[in-house]
């Protein structure tokens, strides 16, 4: 039987999953493949941390030049996470002639492009399937399943540790701080969250899905990007009331105009989804993405976006692609980005002032006769027009400032920007504004 064999840089919590899951089906994987996947060499960065029962100790190394440099390797597994020295180590692997798996959605962010076009200059493949979602498998369904189609947009809940937070904060009325505390005792936070709770993490993923849903090439840095950090659990409490959910949403969507000048709408942000919805019923560290065809309609694709046997899933997965592809001798088949470089365009990002939403506004004023009239004269002078308003009791405290929010029409962002520049120097206004857009769509 034929062997295809791999070279494992990494053996944290990823490497160990998928030394674990070669292992639970070896048999069903040499089924479907027609050939026998080996591990020839393992990397990880030290010798303090455990190591999985699943990985012979002959295999381990703490040099990955040697392992770049074996000759006796069919594809080289990436699960070291970061931009360096990652990126060196995947593309010395390319330029080796070398096929490469990787999870690694920040190097694909920043360098997707240049080492997928090396990788095809070099007739090898580039597999990416874990680097978003962990174990869904949306990298071959933008990629293959609807490769007839024309995508309108892509909608998702990409992080499982804001959508853990976000959920406990809902369902226990916790205070953001105290969630976060929880996400990291349950193990899906890290020490510093930053980089899922500002949405880092999210628009990284986003920049691959975009790439493969509208052959673009996007700069992660043209994403407007927010934290969950200023969602409090007032907002929470408030949303509930109105019948939402606030969820962080990573949204890529086509944002052609009537004249027909191309342009992407790219955001990640925290929203108000209507509770009931397909997307506001996914809670805890799951995730989801609701994909939207012209011809397929909806479409949505959930499960665990993290973990060690998840994300393994696709690693694998990815293994055996390029295994079917050697021993077909068809490596390049599918192009790794749904679209031929030759078809890619750079397609501008709608300026996200120029883009309409309904609102969440949430002001905190001082209970004094016509306050409401100069929020609502600032907002009408702005073109922002209420749907409902609530006001909260200010009990018996009269010098207490209280929260007023208002739900509003469809209105143009930039106009709201302004207007609540206006209303937060306002005398009255004890605190600044907090705003949350309202995705309906």
């Amino acid at each position: 039987m034929r062997e295809i064999r791999v070279g494992l840089l990494g053996c944290g919590i990823v490497g160990g999953g998928v030394l674990r899951l070669l292992e639970l089906h070896q048999k069903s994987i040499e089924a479907r493949l027609g050939g026998r996947i080996v591990i020839k060499s393992v990397v990880a960065r030290d010798d303090a941390k455990d190591r999985p029962a699943e990985l012979p100790r002959e295999l381990l190394s703490f040099d990955p030049d040697a392992l770049l440099a074996r000759d006796d390797l069919d594809v080289i597994v990436e699960v070291i996470g970061g931009v360096e020295p990652a990126g060196t180590f995947v593309r010395r692997a390319i330029e080796s002639g070398r096929n490469v798996v990787t999870a690694n959605k920040a190097l694909l962010a920043a360098r997707g492009h240049e080492l997928i076009e090396l990788a095809e200059q070099r007739g090898v493949d580039l597999y990416f399937e874990a680097a978003v979602g962990g174990g869904i498998p949306i990298i071959r369904t933008l990629r293959e399943a609807v490769a007839s189609d024309r995508i309108v947009s892509v909608r998702g809940i990409v992080n499982g540790t804001s959508n853990y937070v976000l959920t406990r904060m809902r369902d226990e009325s916790m205070g953001f701080d105290d969630a976060i505390a929880a996400a990291q005792k349950a193990g899906f936070a890290e020490a510093d969250p930053s980089l899922d709770v500002d949405g880092g993490d999210a628009a990284h993923k986003l920049t691959i899905l975009a790439t493969l849903a509208f052959g673009a090439r996007i700069d992660p840095r043209s994403v407007m990007t927010e934290s969950i950090r200023p969602v409090g659990a007032i907002d929470i409490a408030f949303a509930r009331r109105f019948g939402y959910v606030v969820k962080q949403l990573a949204i890529a969507r086509d944002a052609t105009d009537d004249a027909g000048r191309r342009a992407l709408d790219l955001r990640v942000h925290p929203a108000l989804v209507r509770d009931g919805t397909v997307l506001a019923s996914i809670g805890g560290s799951l995730n989801a993405i609701y994909l939207e065809g012209q011809a397929l309609g909806p479409c949505l694709l959930a499960g665990h976006g993290a973990g060690a046997l998840p994300t393994a899933v696709s690693v694998v997965s990815d293994i055996i692609d390029v295994g079917r592809n050697l021993l077909a001798d068809a490596s390049g088949r599918v192009p790794q980005r749904a679209f031929p470089t030759e078809a890619l365009a750079d397609i501008p990002v709608r300026d996200p002032g120029e883009l309409i939403f309904r609102y969440y506004l949430r002001f905190t004023a001082h209970d004094r006769p016509g306050v409401l009239a100069r929020i609502a004269g600032v907002l009408g002078a702005f073109d922002v027009s209420i749907e409902q308003m609530v006001q909260e009791g200010r009990g018996e405290a009269e010098d207490r400032p209280v929260a007023v929010v208002m739900l509003t029409h469809p209105a143009r962002e930039r106009d709201v920007r302004r207007a609540l520049k206006e209303i937060d120097g306002l005398a009255s206004i004890a605190e600044p504004t907090r705003w949350l857009r309202i995705e309906d769509r």
